[in-house]
């Protein structure tokens, strides 16, 4: 289930496969534990005395553009210009890159395993993931299946009746791991977030938001998903007349969801991702769905209640169980049967769905080849297994222990910046420090692998394996329901390009991935480390005081510590970054296309304020070592380097299409406005680029934004 209150530092490039409903689109035994009698960490400044005198490619700066008007130009549009976007991609650049790098690693250990899986132990992690590649490899198996794996989910659909039929499909459905219409999983009480409670959610739209079933410049958009639907249908054998009959029932059927739903920046706010209410509050809100045989089916007991998250969209789902036709329930639960399942089974299937949410939505101009599908399904199926053995090729104890010691230095950093706030009073403060105090930082990997002995994955039968594996993790994540959280517990895989904060436990996460080049060098100086993978710790941290992380306290609840005042003088603070992100208008043939500045006010906050604390803790990690404050590497000071660094991280282009799609669902800006948004509020770029008042990357007076 989607966890809206994870903060991830860009939009995911993990291989997950998703196979439930808005969004769909092909792109999200033991290592060894760092040694509890390991010696300290050496110094950073130690650490990086054996390191190359130069890891930033100077050559790669553009001397025709300044620095002090483009800073984004200046340092990536060389790169840009000479690194065009792959056909099999909608955007390419730093984090894509080192994407396609671990995805060649991982590439080499499921080929490895899938070569000879029976010679593994049997039932290891090696062998179940070796049969479900070598699985989703056979495509002759595939291709002579066909659609023939859904048919019975089919046939049952055709069975239905009634509103109340329809009721018992879906919370049937639910106890496979197939979730229709809504979605349901586990997450912390944000009233008791040290206990793990039941979560629904909206979801069951095949566009992605809201306003795609209503805007008019969504016709075009919405008369291509119409088409897709058709023809869809009609590979299972649905005659063009009744395909287009049950294309317009399925819009029109989603369209009121849709009214229902809430829109992304809507769902930002916590009091929007939490409802909490007993069963039979529940079933007032649908008297016409048992929310008692729905979790008896699942097999939970939810004691004093669960979140019914958004019940305005519960509500309208309950009218439709009502009042919609029979035929159109089935028109819809029948489509996205189809659509869902499209990635596992024949070419016909994975070419129609490509052709809408590759092509038409996001403008991708041909699909990944085989082994790369076949690898997010093994990621979505099996993601933290596979994490296991990647750990063990590529992640070494150094760079764990180097990365530690950068995390300590910057959430340090942050406890001084707090500390000597000038807007913010001292009981604010003081609750602050105490949030701080409690933050869990996780490097590299879990602590504690999960067990994967129950999951059965068999040879030669791709979609089988699939649901059988999502079946496992769904109950694997029921199972949590009613039991402690479990703050050591990874949203991520190891394996993912990313990192993230999870405010409902007070957790700061680095997978092993992220801690590479350009982001992080294990031997590399403290300025291009600091401007990476530094800015890249210190925005999760600072993602605890956030819009959104603010409302948390430091044992994850959902709770006000503020005073009034403060949190007034905060909110005019922020007020000032969302009026700057919504002037900035990025796709260049697009002028009306702006920048939703209150979507992604968490994300620009937690970079503005992850680029001031790493520039502290790079400043004290200078004066630990003043033998190089003041050399300068390649012509270039500590200090513009650490600017390099930061801007080098979103280097890279996206398409049109898909630049489109962001700004309308991404909680994160573009990746060249980040390069530029948050140094541009900071004296110290100004100063280390001898920029002047007036200059395009200097923000002064009303317009300088200064938060944390």
């Amino acid at each position: 289930m989607t966890k809206p209150y994870m903060k991830p530092i860009a939009l995911a490039v993990s291989l997950a496969l998703s196979l439930s409903a808005c969004g769909k689109h092909e792109d999200a035994e033991k290592a060894p534990a760092a040694s509890s009698t390991a010696p300290a960490p050496a110094s950073t400044a130690a650490m990086a005395a054996a390191a190359p005198k130069s890891v930033f490619d100077i050559s790669e700066l553009d001397s025709n553009i300044q620095a002090c008007q483009d800073f984004n130009g200046f340092v990536n549009s060389k790169w840009v210009a000479a690194n065009p976007i792959p056909n099999d991609r909608t955007r390419w650049g730093a984090f894509d890159k080192l994407a396609e790098d671990s995805l060649n690693t991982q590439h080499d250990i499921v080929d490895a395993a899938s070569k000879d899986p029976a010679s593994a132990q049997a039932g290891s992690i090696q062998q179940k993931i070796g049969y479900l590649y070598a699985s989703g490899m056979d495509e002759a198996a595939i291709e002579k299946a066909g659609f023939d794996p859904i048919k019975p989910k089919l046939d049952a659909i055709a069975a239905l009746k009634s509103g109340k039929d329809v009721a018992n499909y879906i919370t049937q459905s639910f106890t496979t791991g197939d979730m229709q219409v809504f979605q349901f999983g586990s997450g912390a009480d944000f009233k008791d977030a040290k206990m793990q409670i039941g979560f629904t959610q909206q979801a069951g739209l095949g566009l992605p938001t809201k306003d795609y079933y209503s805007d008019a410049k969504y016709k075009d958009i919405r008369d291509a998903y119409v088409a897709h639907i058709v023809k869809t249908l009609e590979l299972t054998g649905v005659s063009e007349a009744d395909a287009k009959k049950q294309a317009d029932q399925v819009l029109s059927f989603e369209t009121e969801l849709a009214k229902a739903s809430l829109a992304p920046v809507e769902l930002r706010t916590p009091e929007n991702q939490y409802h909490f209410v007993t069963i039979k509050e529940a079933d007032k809100v649908t008297p016409h769905f048992s929310w008692e045989d729905f979790f008896k089916a699942q097999g939970v007991t939810v004691d004093k209640g669960f979140s019914l998250s958004q019940p305005k969209f519960f509500a309208e789902f309950d009218k439709l169980l009502a009042s919609a036709p029979a035929d159109q329930w089935q028109a819809y639960l029948r489509f996205h049967t189809i659509d869902d399942a499209s990635p596992l089974l024949s070419k016909a299937f994975q070419d129609n769905r490509f052709d809408f949410y590759g092509k038409t939505l996001a403008g991708q101009p041909e699909q990944k080849p085989r082994w790369k599908r076949v690898l997010s399904g093994v990621n979505e199926s099996m993601g933290e297994a596979l994490g296991q053995l990647y750990v063990a090729k590529v992640f070494t104890p150094e760079a764990k222990e180097r990365a530690q010691v950068l995390v300590d230095n910057v959430r340090n950093a942050l406890k001084v910046r707090i500390q000597n706030l000038d807007w913010m009073s001292d009981a604010t403060k003081e609750k602050a420090i105490a949030k701080w105090s409690t933050f869990l930082p996780k490097i590299g990997y879990p602590d504690k692998w999960r067990d994967w002995s129950g999951l059965d994955i068999k040879q030669g039968d791709y979609y089988g394996n699939v649901m059988a594996a999502a079946k496992f993790n769904y109950q694997y994540d029921l199972n949590k329901i009613g039991k402690p959280t479990d703050r050591k517990e990874w949203g991520m895989t190891p394996q993912t390009v990313n990192a993230y904060y999870n405010p409902t436990d007070n957790t700061i996460n680095f997978p092993a991935a992220i801690l590479q080049p350009p982001f992080f060098y294990a031997n590399g100086d403290d300025a291009i480390n600091y401007g990476g993978i530094g800015a890249v710790i210190g925005h999760e941290a600072s993602h605890g005081f956030d819009d959104e992380g603010s409302q948390f306290d430091g044992e994850g609840n959902n709770a006000n510590w503020w005073t009034k005042e403060d949190r007034e003088k905060f909110d005019q603070r922020t007020d000032r970054l969302v009026a700057q992100f919504n002037d900035y208008a990025p796709i260049k043939d697009k002028p009306d296309a702006h920048v939703n500045g209150k979507l992604t006010l968490g994300e620009n906050i937690a970079d503005l304020g992850g680029l001031n604390v790493a520039y502290d803790a790079l400043q004290e990690a200078l004066k630990k070592n003043p033998q190089e404050a003041g050399e300068k590497i390649d012509g270039y000071t500590e200090d513009q380097r650490f600017f390099l660094s930061w801007a080098r991280v979103w280097r890279g282009s996206v398409r049109e299409k898909q630049a489109l799609l962001y700004l309308n669902t991404d909680p994160h800006a573009p990746a060249s406005l980040r390069a530029i948004g948050a140094p541009s509020n900071m004296e110290a770029f100004a100063t280390a680029y001898q920029c002047k008042p007036g200059d395009t990357m200097v923000r002064s007076g009303d317009k300088q934004v200064k938060i944390w």
